[in-house]
C-alpha cells in the first residue's frame, strides 16, 4: 500500500489507559486537513467492551478505520516476553509486533505511544523521508548511549561510540517490510534477555543497541516531552506522569492542550484523580509481570 494512499498508525493499549487513547485520536483528526485516510491499529490488552465504544466515539469514520487486535494473538504463541523488574506495563513490548498485524504491502507505519496529543498536521510527519534508513525517531531525553542515568548502560561492553545517539521509543515512523526481513522483533527480545540486568527501559533498550544508527533523526517537535517547555510542538508526550492524574507536575499548557482534546469525546466530563491510583498501577505492572512471566 503506497504511503501517498493512506495513513497506518498503530497504539497500544490496557483499560487503564485507554482515556488516553480517545484524547490522542482526537487530536490526530482535529488537526488532519490533507486528504488521506487513516488506518489505526489498536492492539488492545484488556481494553472493555464500554471503553471500545467511548473509543469508537472519539472518532470521524469517515477519516479513520479502526482495526482491533487482541494482545494474546499479536504475540507469537512461541514468544516470550522478559520479565524485567521496570513498572512499565507490558503494553510497551507490544510495539515490537507492529510490523506483523499489518497488510503485508503496506510501505511504512507510525507508532505512537498512547501517552500523546497530535497538534500538528500529522501528514506532515507521514510523509518524511526516511533515506533509506529503517525507521525515523526523536532522540531522547538522554541523548546518548552514555547518559548516566538512561540510555545504554553497558555501552561500553558493547562496543558503541559514546556519543551514538539514542532514540526515544514512543513514536517511530518504520518501514515494516525491512523490518520483517531483518526479523529484528525476535533480535531486539534476545537482545533484552541477553543484558536484563542493564535494560531499566526495556523495550526501548533492546531497540536501542539492535538498530543503533538504522534511524533517521527527526525533528525534536514531534516527541516533545511534557516536563519540557518546547515552542510550538508538533506532538506532546507525557511520559511520566500523566495529566489524568492530580499529581500531573509538568508543563501546565501541556496538560490545558491534553484537556482541550479529551473534553471533544465521551470523557468529556473526566476529572484529575488521586495519586494512589497510579501508584496501585505500577505495583499491578510489577505483579502481572512476575506472577505470568509472558504473555500467552
Amino acid at each position: 500500500m503506497s504511503i501517498k494512499d493512506k495513513i497506518t498508525i498503530i497504539v497500544a493499549t490496557d483499560n487503564h489507559y485507554v482515556i488516553l487513547l480517545g484524547a490522542l485520536i482526537k487530536s490526530i483528526e482535529v488537526n488532519h486537513k490533507t486528504p488521506e485516510k487513516i488506518d489505526l491499529y489498536i492492539i488492545d490488552d484488556g481494553v472493555s467492551e464500554s471503553n471500545k465504544k467511548k473509543v469508537q466515539a472519539s472518532s470521524n469514520p469517515e477519516m479513520t478505520t479502526m482495526y482491533w487486535c487482541k494482545s494474546q494473538e499479536v504475540i507469537p504463541p512461541n514468544v516470550k516476553i522478559p520479565v524485567d523488574k521496570s513498572a512499565f506495563p507490558i503494553t510497551s513490548y507490544l510495539r515490537l509486533f507492529g510490523p506483523y498485524i499489518i497488510p503485508q504491502d503496506t510501505e511504512r507505519f507510525l507508532y505512537l505511544d498512547v501517552d500523546m496529543i497530535v497538534v500538528e498536521e500529522i501528514s506532515k510527519l507521514w510523509h518524511t523521508d526516511l533515506e533509506d534508513k529503517l525507521f525515523g525517531a526523536v532522540a531522547d531525553l538522554a541523548k546518548v548511549v552514555s547518559s548516566e542515568w538512561g540510555g545504554v548502560p553497558n555501552y561500553k561492553e558493547l562496543g558503541f561510540d559514546p556519543q551514538t545517539p539514542y532514540f526515544n521509543a514512543g513514536l517511530l515512523l518504520v518501514d515494516p517490510i525491512k523490518w520483517r526481513e531483518g526479523d529484528f522483533s525476535t533480535k531486539i527480545l534476545k537482545c533484552i534477555f541477553d543484558n536484563l540486568s542493564w535494560a531499566s527501559f526495556p523495550d526501548q533498550y533492546g531497540l536501542n543497541v539492535v538498530l543503533v544508527n538504522q534511524w533517521v533523526i527527526l525533528d525534536e517537535r514531534w516527541n516533545s516531552y511534557a516536563i519540557l517547555d518546547v515552542k510550538d510542538p508538533y506532538i506532546i508526550h507525557y511520559l511520566d506522569i500523566k495529566p489524568i492524574f492530580k499529581s500531573y507536575n509538568c508543563n501546565l499548557a501541556y496538560k490545558e492542550e491534553f484537556y482541550k482534546y479529551l473534553r471533544m469525546t465521551p470523557w468529556k466530563d473526566h476529572q484529575p484523580v488521586p495519586d494512589w491510583v497510579r501508584l496501585s498501577r505500577k505495583a499491578y505492572n510489577k505483579l502481572r509481570k512476575i506472577v505470568s512471566g509472558y504473555l500467552k
